[in-house]
This record gives C-alpha cells, sequence and structure tokens, in this order.
C-alpha cells in the first residue's frame, strides 16, 4: 500500500487554519502530517484537525501525538495521522539537553509493515549568539539519534523544517547567505555526514537532481515569493530502504503570495509499503 506523508511547517497553527489550511487538507487529504511550530495546545490541534474529517468520508478521525516547546507558544511540532500510532517518542540527545517541542518519533503499522515518521524543526540559529550554540547543540543531537536509526534498517523518514540549506542549490542566493545562519560550513557539515556517510537519503533532491529549488520557504517581506527567492529547507530524510519506495515527491507552493497560509510550502512524498 501506498502512504502519503506531507510535512508542513505551519508558523501557527491556529492562524494557518484562520488563512485556508483546512481546505488544503481537505482536498489533498494525506494520511500522516507532521507539523513544525505548532504554537498552540493539543485541544487546539485536535478541534482544528476534525474540520476535515467529513472530507474523508471514512467515518474515521485524526489521531494527534504532539509535544509542546517549554516556552509556552514558541515551536511545537506535531505528527496527525488518519491510523493509531503503536508508539512514540520525544526523547533526544543527552538528558540535561532540551528538546521539547522540537522531536516527535512516531512509530507505525500498516498492513503489518512497520514504519517511523519523525517531526523535526531545527533551530533557526543566529550567528554569535547562543541561539546558534543550541542550533549545534540539536544538529549533533540529531545526527547521532539518526545514526542509531539507520542502524536498525527499518523504514524510517524524518521530516520537517531543519533551518539549513544543505547545498547552493537549495538556497537562491546563496552567495549573499555564506555567513549567515541556516548556511554556514559548519551546519552543512552535518548534512553532509548524514547523506553521504550514514546514507540518508535526500528525497526531494533526489527527485530534482542538479536543480535549484524546488525551494520550500520564502520570506513574507518583500518580493521573495513573486521572484522565488526561497529557501529548501524542509526535508524528507529517509533510509534507503524506504527511499527506494518513494514516489510523487511535491512542494505544494500557493497560487498566489495573497492564497498563502504559511510562509513555508506543504511537501508530500508517497512511500509505497
Amino acid at each position: 500500500m501506498s502512504v502519503n506523508v506531507v510535512s508542513i511547517n505551519v508558523n501557527g497553527v491556529r492562524a494557518a487554519f484562520r488563512k485556508g489550511m483546512a481546505d488544503w487538507v481537505a482536498e489533498h487529504r494525506p494520511q500522516i502530517v507532521a507539523l513544525q511550530e505548532v504554537r498552540a495546545e493539543t485541544k487546539d490541534l485536535v478541534e482544528l484537525f476534525a474540520t476535515t474529517d467529513a472530507a474523508y468520508g471514512d467515518g474515521g478521525h485524526w489521531h494527534v501525538l504532539h509535544d509542546a516547546a517549554t516556552a509556552k507558544g514558541r515551536a511545537g511540532v506535531a505528527v496527525l495521522s488518519r491510523v493509531a500510532p503503536v508508539a512514540h517518542r520525544t526523547t533526544l540527545g543527552p538528558d540535561d539537553f532540551d528538546s521539547a517541542g522540537r522531536w516527535l518519533e512516531a512509530d507505525f503499522v500498516f498492513d503489518g509493515k512497520p514504519l517511523t515518521v519523525i517531526s523535526t524543526y531545527v533551530h533557526s540559529g543566529e550567528v554569535d549568539t547562543p541561539k546558534q550554540v543550541e542550533k549545534y547543540k540539536f544538529l549533533e543531537a540529531m545526527q547521532a539519534r539518526m545514526a542509531e536509526l539507520i542502524a536498525t534498517g527499518n523504514d524510517v523518514v524524518l521530516v520537517g523544517d531543519l533551518n539549513v540549506g544543505h547545498t547552493e542549490l537549495d538556497i537562491k542566493n546563496w552567495k549573499g547567505n555564506l555567513k549567515n545562519a541556516g548556511f554556514l560550513p559548519e551546519e552543512r557539515a552535518y548534512f553532509d555526514n548524514i547523506i553521504h556517510k550514514q546514507g540518508w537519503v535526500d528525497v526531494g533532491r533526489a527527485a530534482h537532481p542538479d536543480v535549484p529549488g524546488p525551494y520550500t520557504w520564502w520570506s513574507f517581506r518583500g518580493q521573495a515569493f513573486d521572484t522565488d527567492a526561497g529557501w529548501r529547507i524542509d526535508y524528507h530524510l529517509a533510509t534507503p530502504g524506504l527511499a527506494a519506495k518513494a514516489h510523487n515527491y511535491r512542494v505544494h507552493r500557493a497560487a498566489s503570495y495573497d492564497t498563502r497560509w504559511t510562509d513555508h510550502s506543504p511537501v508530500s512524498v508517497d512511500y509505497d509499503l
């Protein structure tokens, strides 16, 4: 069977639904939705997504896993699904490391086939500030956990806003961002390790080799969206076996600036289990 997995940085889920996210969900009917920057309560997620149940026509409902950030109104990741998860985890890194609202692993079984989906929200960072230190701590912990996961041989896909453009193809204005958080050599080195050494597959780049983008985030400021001056920072990173079963990679770019309901685009992939 084929399972559709979508990753969306909603930039505040309540605001996204006010601007039209419910219509998008009802139209595309994803089976698993990984969210970042939820910035709301679990009850908000339950109530908002319940408004889309009728579109599925199956009499079912959304199963909601949500890990809020320590600071209220910040970050927050979630995994919502039309089938019940069998387990989930939010632990990442050392015991004294606060990853709340940024890492959520959810295990599923589809027709006897296990699948783990991870919703991730990496810090945006800021050069020469404590924010960048925290970003490196998170990338270090993420890299270590991904090494453990790929070693199991199981089907795993890590999705989310990773706030790093891996290569020059991932940012329209890469030359102007060489010294900025999001495109620093030290940040990109983590991706080199995860992809080229550990063996994770960047499903988006595999679907679009050697071409710029397709970008997934554009600033709300200026003409970034209209001129497609974007960044590709929302990823599907899959274990090799799962990546071989991936198809229909798509960035759901809004038709126009005024129809956007977040500054990111949903990124969806079908996985044949």
